[in-house]
């Protein structure tokens, strides 16, 4: 039997949950698959921001910082545990844009956007006298501080996913969609397991969110002609022993006017990014090169006291953004807008094409708005309004975790502070009944436990160690080799169990 849905969407990434969970929520039935593991790739990779872009304002983006800055703000209520304020420091070099161009375009950034604002305001410091000055080099005197926000850009994925499924969304992960073909009444999709095994689904309507293979689906996939190209710019990250104690992160003006960000990253590292690289190799497998690891390590260098050198580099990650191709010079100027392209010459296909991870929901929502005209059971907008994702449910994750530690006082403060920033007011269903760290089953290293490990398996699709250590979590920075082996050979053991968390 062939199952039907209104919609099939194709890619895991955050364009495609978004999508999904919006489409789920509005009444529609809804099947995602998605080939790797969610966030597997581009949505995982980024510089892990909710920002609206200071820099695109030199390219006269106006109205993206302005949708991105809106954005902010919803996000921020929709998931407070994964994402939070955090405030950047811009030390100023007058050789490089003068100061009143700095502050003139962050009272613009102050003030773009619409709707409440909650974040603080910008303003200008003495480095001699503000606690982000002292990790600096004296030659600076003079910053300016604003507002933006810090996102687990994984789980954001994850979590947009889980509502999807919660709302009635079948999800498939490790799925590949090897054909698509499309008559009058729908599309027709075969989707293979990593198992191998086809499965044949209908769906009225087809949206294809493949990021970095938009382009590849509709060619080989789809069989869809159509005139777009895309631009693949690979941004790539180092991570290296903290380099400051405070929790401002910066911003970093280069000589070749980019920007690099600093930020304190998993409380004992600082994250540095990003580059910006026209890329041509396959996306699914993209590597930092020398070259780019030592720009990362130049950049830093020329603002911090303490010098980095590529052999102080503990883990470094490179993600490929699929932008649209607006034929600008450089990588770092092509536009980070989208755009949504209706084809409907025969069942609709809706294409993705660019995107930024501050903004996947109010894409999602206007491809909805785009698609819902064919669906007349289809409700309303409805994720501006306040939803929280799965466990986002309280707004001060401060006093979560307090009441958390309250009730389990055998719990590390640190596991307590993970624990809440990544599963919220969920956390509960990972504790369950334990009254002891002993009762949360086998220690993996760190602060993993095997009752974290049971509920990512049983409802957040985490199959192999790289899902948990490096996607579900970042604990792959602390666990050893030896620990990364036994957690592989546990989760290839032990099976999954759904029922016991719900």
């Amino acid at each position: 039997m062939i199952e039907q849905f209104d919609l099939l969407v194709v890619g895991g990434g955050i364009n495609g949950v978004g999508i999904a969970r919006d489409a789920a929520g509005r009444g529609l039935s809804v099947c995602l698959c998605e080939r790797d593991d969610l966030a597997a790739h581009t949505s995982s990779a980024s510089t892990k921001l909710i920002h609206g872009g200071l820099r695109y304002l030199e390219q006269y983006e106006f109205a993206l910082v302005g949708k991105a800055l809106a954005e902010r703000e919803v996000l921020l209520r929709a998931a407070p545990h994964i994402i939070w304020p955090l405030r950047f420091v811009l030390p100023h070099q007058s050789h490089l844009r003068p100061a009143w161009m700095i502050r003139l375009g962050l009272l613009l950034y102050d003030n773009l956007g619409r709707g409440r604002r909650t974040l603080p305001k910008s303003r200008r410091v003495s480095l001699k006298r503000h606690k982000s000055g002292l990790p600096l080099r004296d030659e600076f005197h003079i910053g300016f501080v604003y507002s933006d926000a810090w996102v687990q850009d994984a789980r954001l994925v994850v979590l947009n996913a889980m509502d999807a499924m919660e709302r009635g969304a079948t999800i498939f992960t490790r799925t590949r969609c090897v054909s698509a073909s499309r008559d009058a009444d729908g599309w027709t999709a075969q989707l293979e397991s990593a198992r191998g095994e086809l499965s044949t689904i209908r769906a009225k309507a087809l949206v294809n969110a493949t990021g970095p293979w938009a382009v590849q689906f509709l060619d080989d996939v789809a069989k869809v002609g159509h005139d777009h190209a895309l631009r693949l710019v690979k941004g790539s990250h180092i991570v290296v022993p903290r380099l400051f104690e405070h929790p401002y992160a910066y911003i970093f003006q280069q000589p070749d006017r980019r920007i690099v960000f600093a930020i304190p990253y998993e409380h004992d590292f600082t994250l540095i990014g990003t580059t910006d690289m026209d890329y041509h190799d396959d996306p699914s497998a993209p590597h930092i090169s020398d070259e780019e690891t030592r720009y990362l390590c130049d950049a830093a260098n020329r603002y911090f006291k303490r010098s980095i050198a590529p052999a102080d580099v503990v883990w470094s990650y490179s993600g490929v953004r699929p932008l649209l191709d607006d034929e600008a010079g450089s990588a770092s100027e092509v536009t980070r807008d989208y755009l949504l392209e209706l084809d409907q010459h025969a069942a609709p296909l809706l294409n993705v094409f660019g995107g930024k991870l501050t903004t996947y929901r109010k894409l999602a929502e206007e491809a909805l708005d785009r698609l819902t005209p064919l669906f007349p059971h289809a409700s309303e907008a409805w994720t501006s309004k306040g939803h929280p994702l799965p466990g986002g449910e309280r707004q001060d994750v401060s006093t979560l975790q307090r009441e958390l530690q309250s009730a389990h006082p055998w719990l590390p403060e640190s596991m307590a502070w993970r624990l809440v920033h990544s599963y919220g007011g969920r956390t509960m269903r990972i504790l369950g009944q334990a009254r002891s760290l002993q009762d949360l089953g086998e220690h993996f290293g760190a602060d993993l436990y095997q009752a974290e490990v049971d509920y990512l398996r049983a409802l957040e699709w985490a199959v192999d160690a790289t899902d948990v250590l490096w996607r579900r979590s970042k604990l792959g920075l602390r666990l050893t080799a030896e620990q990364v082996a036994r957690l592989t050979t546990y989760l290839a053991d032990a099976p999954p169990r759904r029922a016991s968390f719900a």
